[in-house]
């Protein structure tokens, strides 16, 4: 993709080519100007080096425009992401989408619908598995946090489970400074080693700034950690209008900018041409009930408008959308998640996090995983658009056929019914009503819930293999005994 082109813009545009280039222009005068601040002494040092302007006292580094300019130039425009296994599964880039479940859940929601408790172990084995069996969520993530095991292994057990489970690439994250180091030896050990894994890689690692304009210790070694171990990352810069960023979506897109162009040129000043997505959560902040928003319709406009910014730096994008922040899968549920999925697909972001998630990214429900794989897949046909040649017109066939033709019995319906037309799943109910009354007359959430434990009780998905597990096991032994854990729930026998 070429650099500070507009050749790539989405078809849903917020911002005109002169409103990307004046937030461009601010942007890099804000990081010349206030700068932002890195608490680690390690990343302000690395920037030292390149030229940036740095108080170690206050922990402040002003990046000089060139210095920025500079990083962007040496960013990738595609990352690919491979299976566990070794084979291509996204090219995260261009106009290419891929849909994940939310990250970082602290409660799970049970098959009843109602009941919330603390997330645990074997909720999030059951996300893995259940949606390595979802054709239209080509994503894992480590989406739940496990209260059963130790915050000193946290990080790294989550993204074990995950790689005991399924196949599928990876949206992950660490908490802790030596978080990425063990993440990386995990990966390696599935993957056939660092060289292999740098090749072929299977995980994005998410980082996030504390706004406004700050990187923690712990983010900004994990950004020189990942870029060191070229391991992909997404920073998440999370707007918040009226609380951690201007209250208008402009000034909220402004400082996302500031934020993300601050720790991409860390990762390229501690290693140059690291793999960075231009990511992020924006929020809602609703001044009413104190709450963060993220299924909101500003929320997801300015996540439209900073994918034009990283489209504009020819770089991969990320936000949270397919989402809702209902306490229910109800219709707040899915009014909330397929209009912000639509949204984010029409943008053009190419990793969109959330498909599973209720209530302020806290929660998250396999039910309703399984019905927003069925809003991914619809999303999905959107985003494939449509196909205008002399045979899709079927122009001959109009005129063949005449007033009162029979196109059911047609050979042309028997060639494009299937590759045109997106057939949902059960899930989505279009018989008629005596029919779906003689069945059953079940809602959405009840077919949910029975899809659910199909697949709980009879996918398996594709096996790590003997060697690899063995490996995995090593990895994640040499981790507990190194933070002084003994037991992990599934964890090596």
């Amino acid at each position: 993709m070429e650099k500070f082109a507009f050749a790539g813009q989405p078809r849903l545009k917020l911002l005109t080519a002169d409103q990307v280039t004046m937030v461009h222009d601010r942007a890099l005068r804000i990081l010349d100007g206030c700068g932002v601040q890195f608490e680690s002494d390690e990343a302000l040092s690395i920037l030292k080096d390149h030229g940036a302007t740095v108080d170690f006292q206050r922990k402040v580094a002003r990046l000089k425009p060139e210095l920025v300019l500079e990083a962007i130039e040496s960013a990738p425009s595609c990352i690919r992401l491979h299976s566990r296994d070794g084979r291509p599964v996204a090219d995260l880039g261009g106009d290419n989408a891929y849909f994940d479940p939310g990250s970082a859940a602290i409660r799970f929601l049970e098959s009843d619908g109602r009941t919330v408790r603390p997330s645990q172990a074997a909720d999030l084995a059951a996300v893995s598995v259940v949606n390595d069996a979802l054709p239209h969520v080509a994503l894992q993530s480590t989406a739940l946090v496990c209260y059963d095991v130790p915050k000193s292994v946290g990080d790294s057990y989550r993204l074990y489970l995950l790689l005991k489970n399924s196949p599928k690439p990876i949206i992950t994250g660490a908490f802790s400074i030596p978080g990425v180091g063990h993440m990386h030896g995990l990966l390696a050990a599935v993957t056939g080693g660092a060289e292999a894994l740098r090749e072929r890689p299977v995980a994005v690692f998410d980082v996030c700034p504390s706004p406004p304009l700050k990187w923690t210790q712990i983010s900004s070694q994990n950004i020189i950690d990942c870029a060191r171990n070229w391991l992909p990352m997404e920073t998440v810069s999370m707007p918040m209008p009226g609380a951690a960023s201007p209250a208008t979506i402009a000034g909220s897109i402004l400082l996302h900018t500031v934020e993300t162009l601050s720790g991409l040129t860390l990762a390229q000043c501690a290693c140059r041409g690291a793999p960075v997505v231009y990511g992020g959560a924006p929020v809602h902040f609703d001044m009413r009930h104190g709450t963060t928003a993220l299924s909101a319709v500003e929320a997801t406009m300015i996540a439209a408008g900073y994918a034009q910014m990283g489209k504009f730096y020819g770089l991969p994008t990320h936000t949270y959308a397919c989402l809702s922040d209902s306490k229910l899968v109800d219709a707040q549920a899915g009014l909330e998640t397929a209009m912000s999925a639509i949204i984010a697909m029409l943008a053009g972001l190419n990793v969109i996090s959330g498909p599973g998630i209720l209530e302020f990214v806290s929660c998250l429900s396999l039910e309703k995983l399984v019905i927003d794989n069925e809003i991914c897949g619809q999303a999905l046909r959107l985003h494939r658009g449509l196909e205008c040649s002399e045979e899709t017109m079927a122009a001959d066939l109009i005129d063949a056929l005449g007033p009162g033709g029979n196109y059911l019995t047609a050979p042309h319906t028997a060639a494009w019914f299937r590759r045109e037309l997106h057939f949902p799943t059960m899930i989505i109910d279009r018989r008629d009503r005596n029919r779906w009354q003689a069945e059953g007359g079940t809602d959405s959430f009840q077919r949910a819930r029975l899809k659910v434990k199909e697949i709980l009780d009879g996918h398996r998905p594709a096996p790590l293999g003997q060697d690899r597990e063995q490996a995995l096991d090593r990895v994640v032994t040499r981790i507990m005994d190194e933070a002084g854990v003994s037991h992990l729930p599934l964890g090596p026998r």
